[in-house]
Parts: structure tokens; C-alpha cells; sequence
């Protein structure tokens, strides 16, 4: 009796249909965790509507990122060692059955509790996704998907435009509610659908040279990632341009309806349409990243490309011209773009085995920065305007450029050695310098 055979064709094209599925879904997790984190500001009219103050309602709509500064590490390391699926499903479980109990509370201090609360919960999305990405796909496809996955924060915005300006005209109630459906839907899709990639050993000890019989520990302990200075730079470039891609997210509805007389509704369609702009932004700059073969060169790019939008939109708004209207949508589309580049590096350089704490550190100081940024910029538009308040945004990003380790990157890439398929004919094995940069190739999973 003849046995039905596989052909490699088959299998190779069922598991990259198993690939972009579970991206999917990683997807649509992260869009509902994003939704709720980052869409709050589109609340903003209905707390002022139930007597909150500007600056009151700008400290409710930061609490869910204080909470998730709390957890993002521990989420982190929580992915690392029970895997992505379990933390995934259970953080958004959590953050969905919160958000159904803070649509019943009344006050800013109960309300603020359960913001922060579902903020700490929701967190695992930001940590375990991004392992996905690292443990599903290889190197030459990842900037495209790390894209992907994080056109998640502007898609989650931009629903949260559409949809609750709209939901909260009669109070706060209705949209915490369908927050927190939102994420319980995705959980359950979590579980049903997502599997945790295989998990693989490093190939190559603390020096970069292969792990033998002799050096068992070189391969069960990779090296620490944080010895060298690349990963800093790059959490820090990241944090500082979450400042403008805040103060956009935050503001640009309260600029429009404020300064520019817009209705809140249509002021929400249109910067909806902003931020699907800033999705498709991120997907640009990974396939962008991946046929360069540099993370970096596009994040710095594109860092200096936000720093003169903001500066730009800042003489428009103090001249109160009509011209800060395509201005702050432009902001809106650049400001977005740099955040997939930064998680890929940081994934790629810190390795399969640190990849979680490193993701987690990454979030860390970006939602530090995003939790000040509304109540500090409140502030400022109450003492200065919105022009010049822009103008101090405008400095954030170029300095980001200035951190973003470009000839780091280079010189790491430069001191990797080459994979033996991919050596031209004569060519020797590259040596590793003496001070040793991690390379984002050295320690790549199996995709």
C-alpha cells in the first residue's frame, strides 16, 4: 500500500502559512492592547464633558502607561520562560475583565486605579509579540514583520479615533466597556491560534566563537547583551522619539477642535485616517530595513525627518496659519514610523534568550516618556501655546538621531563572521575584534 508523501514544497508553504497567521493574530492582540494604552486621548471630550480639567483628563488618559511600567520586565522575563502564548492570552484576559469594572466606577481616583490597573495587565502584549516575530521569522523577512506587528499602536489608535468620540458622547461607560471586549476577543484568539516557536540554543559563546563539548556553558549562557553599549543607545533614542509621536497622539484632537475649530467627530475621522497612514509608515520602513540590511541608517533618517515636521508644525501653529493642518497629519504619519526598526534591532542584538527583558527594557523607558508627555505638554500648551510647546517637542527627535548607533551597527555587522553558504569563493573567515559588539546576526533563531 503506498503512503501519501509530503513534498518540501508543501511543508515549507504550510508553515509560512503558519508563520503569517500567527502574526495575525499577534497583530490583532496588539491592536487591542494598543486601542486601549494609547487610545484614551479621544476620550479626552467626554472626561472634560463629566467635569474633568484638561490637565485631570490628561493624567487619567496616562495611567494605563504608568501601570505598564511596572510590569513590562516582569512580562518580559515571564515570556522568556513559560513562552509567548500563556503571557499573551493571560495579560489580555486580565486587562479585558478590568476595563468591564472600570466602566462602573465614578471618580478619578477609582477610575485612575483601573486605568493603571488594565495598563499593567495589557502589557504582556508589547514583550511576548515581539518574541513571536523573533522566534517565527528570519532575519531578511523581520524588519517587514516587526513592521507589521507594531502597525498595531497606529491601527489602535486610529480605531479608538473612529470609534470613541463617537461612543462617548454619552459617557465613559460604553467605550471602557467595548475596550474590554476587545481585548477578551483577542485573548481567546490568543489561545486558539498562536503556538510558541521552537526554542534554540545560541550558536556562539561570550567571545563569538563557537560553543564545544569542553565549554558547555558557552551555549546555556549566552552573553549579556548590556555590556556593550548598542542596546542603551538604542533604548534611548526610542524613548526620546516617543515624545512627538505622543504629544501628536495626545494633542493633535484637542489642537484641531481647540485652536482650529474643528468638530471632535470629524477632527476624529480625519487623524483616523492620519494614523492608517502611520501603519502602512511601519511597514514601509521595515521592508525599507530589510533591503539595506540596516535597522539603524532608516531610524536616523527618519528621527531627523520628525524633528523638522515638529519644528515646522510649530511655526505653523504660532502663526495660526491653516497650513498646521497637513503639517500635524504629516507629524501624525512620520512620527510613528521609527518604532518597528527600534524593536527589531533591539530583538536581534539582545538574542533568543534575552529577547523578552530586552523588549521589556525597550517599552520600559518609551512608556515612561509616554506616560509624562500629556500631563507635562498640558501644562505647557496652558502656559505657552501649542506653538511653542511644539517647538520643544521638535528637540527630541534630533537628538534621537544623534544616539542612534549607526557606526555600531556597522562595525557589528562588520565583525560577524559570514555564514559559510553565503562566503564568496577564496574568501576567509572574518575574525571577531578583541573588544567584541554583538552582532545582529550572531545569535538569529531558527525561523
Amino acid at each position: 500500500m503506498n503512503m501519501p508523501t509530503v513534498s518540501p514544497s508543501s511543508s515549507e508553504s504550510d508553515a509560512s502559512r503558519r508563520r503569517w497567521l500567527i502574526l495575525f493574530v499577534g497583530l490583532l492582540a496588539m491592536t487591542a492592547g494598543c486601542t486601549f494604552q494609547y487610545g484614551l486621548a479621544y476620550l479626552i471630550p467626554a472626561l472634560r464633558h463629566e467635569g474633568f480639567s484638561l490637565e485631570l483628563a490628561s493624567i487619567l488618559v496616562a495611567c494605563p502607561t504608568a501601570g505598564l511600567l511596572v510590569t513590562l520586565i516582569g512580562w518580559g522575563a515571564a515570556a522568556d520562560r513559560w513562552g509567548e502564548r500563556v503571557v499573551l492570552a493571560a495579560g489580555l484576559g486580565l486587562a479585558g475583565v478590568v476595563l468591564q469594572i472600570a466602566a462602573s466606577v465614578h471618580g478619578a481616583a477609582g477610575l485612575g486605579f483601573c486605568l493603571a490597573l488594565g495598563g499593567a495587565a495589557g502589557g504582556s502584549v508589547f514583550a511576548a509579540s515581539g518574541r513571536l516575530i523573533l522566534g517565527w521569522f528570519a532575519r531578511h523577512e523581520r524588519g517587514l514583520a516587526m513592521g507589521i506587528r507594531q502597525s498595531a499602536q497606529p491601527l489602535g489608535v486610529a480605531l479608538a479615533a473612529v470609534t470613541l468620540p463617537v461612543l462617548g458622547t454619552s459617557g465613559t461607560g460604553l467605550p471602557l466597556r467595548c475596550l474590554g471586549g476587545f481585548c477578551l476577543v483577542a485573548a481567546a484568539l490568543v489561545v486558539a491560534l498562536v503556538r510558541d516557536p521552537a526554542r534554540v540554543q545560541p550558536p556562539a559563546g561570550p567571545g563569538g566563537t563557537p560553543a564545544t563539548a569542553d565549554r558547555p556553558q558557552a551555549a546555556s549562557r549566552p552573553p549579556n547583551p548590556y555590556r556593550q553599549p548598542v542596546l542603551w543607545r538604542i533604548h534611548a533614542a526610542s524613548a526620546l522619539l516617543v515624545v512627538p509621536q505622543f504629544a501628536v497622539a495626545t494633542f493633535a484632537l484637542v489642537f484641531l477642535v481647540d485652536a482650529r475649530g474643528w468638530d471632535a467627530t470629524a477632527a476624529g475621522r480625519l487623524l483616523a485616517v492620519a494614523q492608517l497612514c502611520g501603519a502602512a509608515s511601519r511597514l514601509g520602513a521595515g521592508y525599507w530595513s530589510d533591503r539595506v540590511s540596516s535597522r539603524m541608517r532608516p531610524m536616523r533618517t527618519l528621527a531627523l525627518t520628525t524633528g523638522i515636521g515638529m519644528l515646522a508644525l510649530a511655526v505653523a501653529a504660532a502663526a495660526g496659519s491653516s497650513a498646521a493642518v497637513p503639517v500635524l497629519l504629516a507629524c501624525a504619519v512620520v512620527s510613528v514610523s521609527t518604532n518597528g526598526l527600534a524593536f527589531t534591532a533591539v530583538a536581534e542584538y539582545a538574542g533568543s534568550a534575552w529577547a523578552g527583558r530586552a523588549l521589556g527594557i525597550q517599552n520600559t523607558g518609551q512608556n515612561a516618556l509616554a506616560a509624562a508627555t500629556p500631563p507635562v505638554l498640558a501644562l505647557a500648551i496652558g502656559s505657552i501655546g501649542f506653538g511653542a510647546s511644539f517647538a520643544v517637542v521638535g528637540a527630541f527627535p534630533v537628538v534621537a538621531a544623534a544616539l542612534v548607533p549607526v557606526g555600531l551597527e556597522r562595525a557589528a555587522l562588520r565583525g560577524a563572521a559570514l555564514p559559510d553558504s553565503r562566503r564568496r569563493p577564496g574568501e576567509g573567515r572574518m575574525r571577531i575584534r578583541r573588544r567584541h559588539i554583538p552582532s545582529p546576526t550572531e545569535y538569529p533563531p531558527s525561523a
